[in-house]
């Protein structure tokens, strides 16, 4: 990140805004009252957020569900420090207006998939979006959560600085954990500042000269923050200072290309992602520079070639063991009639330190049963 330059004033200035205090709504007695009769009962519980991720992963199996959207607000926001803490009901559209006023965001770039996403529900899912490569992951901008527990006590994990966990980092274990761990009721986060300059540019070659490129360019201090490849046209996105954004355009070349290809990635509105395909739609993780798996299908290529997506008939323990094969692993995003889980199998020393954690953390059972995997 060294090529964005830091907005961040020294100090605030008169007129400048200062730290944010609470702007929302706490209902965290209400949610520790309803976590803690289910406890008691060991009744099932079904995490509610604003439900545009809801097709991540199986059917849970509870009908009680807990519902957060009650339970939102900006609790402290400091530009100056950059970081900013928001309880999980708060919609994601919210916290990036309020960044944006500052001339900050979430560095990450976290897809919505609809106008109701939440802070909650960006957490649980763990989703970043083309920048991610270049930016970190959501794990890598949480810096503390407070989580209600299997017993009913709402904890604080982590903080407001990055260097604060001794031990097991439960504030990270709860991104991508889709709910099976706890509840979250509030997040804090490491923002960026904007860049001063961005340019988006699109080059028509082959797959294989784009990805050639793509290593070229990677080891040079070029201030790309996207790469995308479909149907013969390299997508590349840059930002930075004004001077290097400018000095690599040429040297990348290409033509410009409208603003909304990135977010309409990010928000899988481009027609490759189009719900009247009736071919699954898969997720593959791979090892840099790895080949594309021979798959039969149609592809979009995202991360620099990292994170293909995979349109295709194939069976999916076809999908699976082929992605496999060449270090990578393979996630199903359209659901299945029969409720299988989209995830692959965890090898066996994972699969038992997972269920370690979770058998730890929910011991009965009681959070998004079933979410993962069948007998979780």
């Amino acid at each position: 990140m060294a090529h964005l330059q830091d907005r961040r004033p020294a100090f605030t200035e008169p007129g400048e805004p200062g730290p944010t205090k609470d702007t929302g709504q706490d209902a965290s007695a209400a949610l520790i009252d309803t976590v803690s009769r289910a406890a008691r009962e060991r009744t099932p519980l079904r995490i509610v957020g604003g439900g545009t991720k809801a097709f991540l992963g199986r059917r849970v199996e509870a009908t009680q569900a807990v519902e957060l959207r009650d339970h939102a607000g900006i609790v402290h926001y400091d530009p100056v420090e950059l970081i900013v803490t928001a309880r999980a009901g708060t919609p994601l559209a919210t916290l990036e207006r309020v960044l944006d006023e500052s001339h900050q965001r979430l560095a990450f770039e976290p897809p919505h998939f609809g106008g109701a996403a939440t802070v909650g529900g960006m957490v649980a899912a763990g989703l970043s979006g083309p920048r991610r490569p270049w930016a970190g992951s959501v794990r890598d901008f949480v810096l503390g959560v407070r989580v209600i527990t299997a017993e009913g006590k709402h904890l604080r994990f982590g903080g407001e600085v990055m260097k604060n966990v001794a031990g097991y980092d439960l504030s990270r274990l709860m991104v991508g954990a889709q709910g099976t761990l706890g509840v979250i009721t509030e997040v804090s986060f490491k923002v960026l500042p904007q860049p001063v300059a961005a340019a988006r540019l699109r080059l028509s070659l082959p797959f294989e000269d784009a990805c050639q490129r793509l290593v070229e360019w990677g080891r040079q201090p070029l201030p790309i923050t996207g790469a995308a490849f479909e149907a013969g046209t390299l997508h590349v996105r840059l930002e930075g200072g004004e001077g290097s954004v400018e000095s690599t355009r040429r040297h990348i070349g290409g033509e410009a290309e409208a603003a909304d290809f990135w977010a309409d990635l990010r928000e899988h509105r481009l027609p490759f992602f189009r719900g009247d395909d009736p071919r699954p739609l898969w997720r593959l993780s791979l090892p840099a520079r790895a080949r594309l798996p021979a798959l039969d299908g149609d592809w979009l290529v995202d991360w620099g070639g990292v994170q293909p997506w995979l349109r295709s008939d194939e069976s999916p323990t076809h999908v699976q063991e082929v992605t496999a094969a060449v270090g990578g692993h393979a996630i199903r995003y359209t659901p299945t009639a029969d409720n299988v889980s989209p995830h692959p199998p965890l090898p066996a020393v994972l699969d038992k330190y997972h269920r370690r954690l979770k058998a730890r953390l929910d011991p009965d059972g009681i959070f998004n049963p079933g979410r993962l995997y069948a007998d979780w």
